[in-house]
């Protein structure tokens, strides 16, 4: 099996060369960029399987812009990243997993913690690939279709695009309708790993969900939220109250 790739797009040396020794002692390929146009540089010489991204670079770039920038392109939309960053304000972290990353995590950091989220991450892609292969094809609610084989989604007929964590969130709740899951059970369901209390992440992947599967995101048909228990799928076409 081929290695997987991972590029750190970071700009503190210490930082760089600490995460390269134990990101290839655990088998990973590593890539190393100072700056988003040097990132952007090397992709066109060499794909990668994930993105560990500092907020703070030099030049004309900064990582959210290399974000906005993977995530609207065709070959890394559906690539993980990983935010890594000195920026602890909740306005950032929130800006960051609005964008579409998978995770945020602050500096100074446990590199054996960042680890454990990398595999968590690729552990789920993995299952998310396994799932295309079993149970139904196709998920019905409505309006709504979701392809677990072509890992589409229609909502009125019109395709709608999901990052693959949004995808899988919604193919969860949906495949356990009715069945309420806290914040903190998502985390581990999705995630994998403890989250240490900062359950934000779940509730700003609900909201982008609900932004492009919803009608009117502000009253949801689909994701409903149980307060003081958290979240659960409802197929509005049923004659059913949970």
């Amino acid at each position: 099996m081929a290695k997987k790739s991972i590029m750190i797009v970071e700009d503190d040396p210490a930082i760089s060369e600490m995460l390269s020794l134990n990101l290839t002692k655990e088998g990973y390929e590593v890539i190393t960029a100072v700056s988003a146009d040097e990132a952007l540089k090397k992709l066109e010489e060499k794909d990668t399987d994930f993105f560990i991204v500092d907020i703070m670079l030099p030049g004309s770039m900064d990582g959210f812009d290399l974000i906005r920038i993977l995530k609207s392109s065709e070959d890394y939309r559906n690539t993980p990243v990983l935010i890594l960053s000195a920026k602890d304000d909740a306005a950032d972290k929130v800006a960051g997993l609005e964008l579409g990353s998978d995770d945020y995590v602050t500096k100074p950091f446990n590199v054996r913690e960042l680890i454990a989220r990398i595999k968590s991450i690729f552990r789920r892609q993995a299952a998310s690939a396994q799932m295309k292969e079993e149970g139904p094809k196709k998920i019905t609610a409505k309006d709504l279709i979701i392809d677990t084989e072509r890992l589409e989604v229609w909502v009125n007929g019109k395709p709608v695009s999901l990052t693959p964590l949004e995808f899988d969130l919604l193919v969860f709740l949906a495949k356990n309708e009715g069945k309420v899951f806290s914040r903190d059970v998502l985390l581990d369901k999705l995630w994998g790993y403890d989250y240490y209390g900062d359950t934000r992440t779940v509730d700003v992947h609900i909201r982008r969900l609900r932004t492009k599967i919803e009608e009117d995101p502000s009253n949801p048909k689909y994701i409903i939220t149980v307060r003081g228990k958290g979240y659960k799928f409802r197929d509005p076409g049923k004659e059913r109250n949970y």
